[in-house]
């Protein structure tokens, strides 16, 4: 029992902090603190996309992944949420931009709720996922569609400055990915 028990702590660990290794080192930042990020801050989600057009963002963003080999990050969250606007803002920063396009395919869908449902909940049922309880919610999927990791991690209370931030990112970034100019 005891060895069991054993097992399963260590596959805890290794599911909440990621993969063994980063496979690929993420850029140094020049900014350390997010109160020195460039404003205003970004508004990047598209409030007014339809659930059929998210879905076919998603399904281009699969698609070029699967052409170039790189991952698929969905970035669930909503305007009028600070640290999604901050996660945005981070990955944006001159530094940083590049290697996310190098890396991945970002999407970015508007959690906001709607009235009583959210509007793009089909999305988020798509990703096995019931509901979304904190925002940003990232999910990191391979180019087929197997997803790697569904959190919020990238802003919880140990990834409060941009380096931190994208460091996690880097976590899921693969050596094998095209890179782009």
């Amino acid at each position: 029992m005891a060895n069991w028990l054993n097992l399963l702590c260590a596959v805890a660990v290794l599911a909440a902090t990621g993969p063994a290794s980063a496979a690929v080192p993420a850029p140094r930042l020049a900014i350390a603190d997010l109160k020195h990020l460039p404003t205003p801050l970004p508004f990047p989600y598209d409030e007014k996309a339809s659930p059929v057009e998210v879905g076919a963002q998603i399904d281009a963003a699969f698609a070029r992944a699967r052409a170039t080999g790189k991952r698929v990050i969905i970035d669930f969250g909503g305007n009028w949420c600070s640290w999604c606007r901050l996660l945005a803002a981070t990955m944006d920063l001159p530094e940083a931009r590049p290697f996310i396009a190098a890396h991945f395919e970002v999407v970015e869908v508007d959690a906001s709720l709607k009235g009583k449902t959210d509007h793009n909940q089909r999305i988020v049922h798509r990703f096995g996922l019931t509901q979304i309880a904190r925002y940003p919610w990232l999910i990191v999927a391979e180019p087929d569609g197997k997803v790697l990791a569904s959190s919020y991690a990238v802003t919880d209370e140990f990834h409060h400055t941009p380096q931190s931030m994208i460091d996690w990112i880097a976590q899921w970034a693969k050596p094998t990915s095209t890179r782009r100019p």
